[in-house]
């Protein structure tokens, strides 16, 4: 029975969406989950709060990485991430609009910032930087960039990263894996949704930032990957809900993922959905949006 974790960590079915047997890759392979994960999302779809606006946080990159999966190089338990994006004012699916997403591997490195590490101190590259050269930005501005205190990148590396186009239910997927935590901060996924733009041959060109957001993961969830490889290594205490800074407590509304995993064996993969709520029309770019306080310039993990 797949299990649902709710916000305060209770376990309830979904009903008709199969078994968790396998890691997530396998999961994508089972159209009738997947659907299944999709339905209960679209079902749920009554006209609810705008979600919360967020800070960007240090460490956007906004490299054009067209892709479902972007696990890379990266280990960690298999992830599926099902994100909907709605018009807050009519609770219609925003279609062909573009969703984004950005986080750290499991050791609590983000790609781009490996000489920053996880706020342990120091940090090490894991291996030598791809070859070639990113596409332009979303925005049009040709390189890294964004508010609320962008740190300097350290490599180019892009694992972990990807921007995906809303389908005509406002859905897009993405494969990756569990994110592990650092100094300062509960585990957490960065997001942006752009709408009013199209994508082309030259990229994602004209329309605005009208979400910048974090997900946020159910502590019993958590919990259960600590003593997993390869998070077990991560050594930094670990900030919960309650602690972080930044997370306003609000359940789905403040990013909190309904998620889907076999409780007993949390390796073999999870899949995480949440409807977002956003005003098309709003400009969002995350520069000390609410939600927590602003970062500072450095590289050091703060948001």
């Amino acid at each position: 029975m797949l299990v649902l974790g709710g916000a305060a960590g209770a376990a309830v079915a979904l009903g008709g969406a199969g078994t968790v047997a396998g890691a997530a890759d396998r999961t994508v392979g089972r159209p009738a989950t997947l659907d299944a994960v999709k339905a209960a999302a679209s079902a749920s779809g009554a006209c609810m709060s705008l979600t919360t606006e967020q800070i960007e946080g240090p460490y956007y990159l906004d490299y054009e990485l067209f892709r479902k999966n972007v696990v890379e190089d990266r280990t960690g338990i298999p992830l599926l991430l099902v994100l909907r994006a709605v018009d807050s004012a009519t609770c219609r699916p925003l279609r062909d609009s573009a969703v984004e997403i950005w986080h750290c591997d499991a050791s609590g490195v983000y790609s781009g910032y490996t000489q920053a590490g996880n706020g342990g101190g120091g940090g090490t590259p894991p291996g030598p930087p791809p070859s070639g050269t990113p596409t332009a930005p979303p925005d049009g501005s040709g390189g890294p960039g964004g508010p609320g205190g962008h740190a300097t990148p350290t490599d180019d590396l892009t694992w972990l990263r990807g921007i995906q186009m809303t389908d005509r239910q406002g859905f897009v997927t993405f494969r990756t894996v569990f994110p592990g935590w650092y100094t300062g901060r509960a585990v957490h996924i960065h997001t942006k949704v752009h709408t009013g733009g199209s994508r082309g041959s030259d990229g994602y060109t004209g329309g605005r930032t009208c979400h910048t957001g974090q997900f946020y993961f159910a502590e019993d969830a958590v919990g259960a990957t600590v003593d997993v490889a390869p998070y077990s290594a991560n050594s930094v205490t670990r900030v919960t809900l309650d602690q972080d800074a930044i997370y306003p407590g609000t359940g789905a509304p403040g990013g909190l993922l309904e998620l889907v995993y076999d409780r007993r064996h949390i390796e073999r993969g999870v899949i995480a959905r949440l409807t977002m709520a956003v005003d098309p029309d709003a400009p969002h770019d995350g520069g000390g949006a609410p939600g927590g306080p602003a970062p500072t310039a450095s590289p050091s993990p703060s948001a």
